[in-house]
């Protein structure tokens, strides 16, 4: 494409206001790394160095349980080794040559945060430690948390075992994706193993996320803390229909980190409920727009928008949000129906907060000299 025009349907005022507002939330958060999205667009709605990798702690079970979900039978039953066995604590205190169906293990692992859980979660899955960690790794790229890597399944402190809070919160929004990973987090308490298992011990498990007892609309997700890492913590919420994430990262250390991991993503959440909504900013739509087509059996090609848009904004933004369509000015044929032509686009202040294809809604061949005759005769 050549030669572009731009189609301004809005025009933008101030979006400033909500992003000052923003930075006053910002400079509450005690968080070393910290962020807040929305889970459908994955918008960021605060954030405080949310690029910057750094240990995540327990945390890491988020994907040790998506991994554990989408790779096993919840009916498998895993056999404990020496090496699970000894992991340190927080523990469960399985012990060697114990049987537990997988899907019990993973109420171990997301209520209690139990280590020697998550180690025979991965040698029964990966086949070994380090092979269920590159799988968590390979997962997490796939999911887009390009800057994160994994080296322990339950998140104890090893070199170059690292995210960064925007790469948690997508693993976090993929993860509430899975009503099984829901159902897990957000149970209270459970009594494991929850059907009859010769060779099982029997264990009681209470949900130790403090948040989900106590946000109204909490549906997860998980605590964390080592040395390293200090206190961190993922939660979700849905208030009217929207979903948000928020992670907070190195909270703090001690009985004051422990508490305001919790208070940091609830303010930013508090912040979020009460300034944005969601709003349908782009419906899918036939002849979105028009373009000129050169050499063609048709003079205009029609565009199509299939994708629908949906946003979480401020009152500032909504108000005051651009609509940009990049198309351009002529097209020569031929022309395949469902070929990229151009593009519809979500500014604000000069951000692009979106954007969505528009592709070509019919096929037009290149025009032959007979078509050209009948285009003259019709003229005649």
């Amino acid at each position: 494409m050549k030669h572009f025009m731009l189609s301004i349907l809005f025009l933008i005022t101030l979006c400033s206001s909500s992003q000052l507002y923003a930075n006053e939330i910002k400079s509450k958060i005690n968080s070393k790394g910290a962020v807040l999205i929305e889970q459908d667009s994955k918008r960021v709605l605060v954030e405080k160095n949310a690029y910057e990798t750094m240990p995540m702690a327990s945390t890491t079970k988020i994907m040790t349980c998506i991994v554990a979900l989408e790779k096993a039978n919840l009916d498998d039953v895993v056999t404990v080794s020496q090496r699970a066995a000894r992991a340190p604590a927080v523990k469960l205190h399985l012990q060697p040559g114990e049987k537990q169906r997988l899907g019990d293990l993973l109420y171990s692992l997301m209520l209690e945060s139990h280590n020697d859980t998550a180690v025979a979660i991965a040698e029964h899955i990966g086949g070994s430690v380090e092979s269920f960690c590159d799988m968590m790794t390979q997962k997490a790229k796939e999911i887009g948390a390009e800057h994160t890597s994994f080296k322990t399944p339950n998140g104890l402190d090893a070199a170059e075992h690292y995210t960064s809070a925007y790469d948690l919160a997508l693993i976090g929004a993929y993860a509430l994706a899975n009503p099984q990973f829901v159902k897990i987090t957000t149970t209270t308490s459970i009594n494991i193993p929850t059907g009859k298992l010769q060779g099982s011990k029997s264990h009681g498990l209470q949900n130790k996320n403090r948040f989900i007892y106590s946000y109204k609309g909490a549906n997860g997700m998980k605590t964390g803390f080592t040395n390293k890492a200090g206190h961190c913590f993922v939660g979700s919420a849905n208030q009217d229909g929207m979903q948000l994430i928020g992670v907070a990262l190195a909270a703090g250390w001690g009985n004051k980190g422990k508490n305001q991991k919790y208070k940091d993503v609830i303010t930013l959440m508090n912040y979020a409920f009460s300034h944005y909504k969601k709003y349908d900013i782009i419906v899918p739509q036939k002849d979105y727009a028009n373009v000129a087509v050169k050499k063609g059996v048709q003079d205009t090609l029609s565009l199509e928008c299939s994708e629908k848009v949906t946003l979480p904004l401020s009152k500032e933004e909504q108000q005051n949000i651009m609509i940009k369509k990049v198309i351009p000015t002529s097209m020569k044929a031929p022309i395949e129906k469902g070929a990229v032509i151009g593009r519809v686009e979500v500014l604000c202040d000069g951000d692009t907060l979106a954007g969505v294809n528009l592709k070509a809604q019919e096929d037009i061949k290149k025009a032959t000299l007979i078509d050209y005759f009948k285009k003259w005769l019709k003229i005649k």
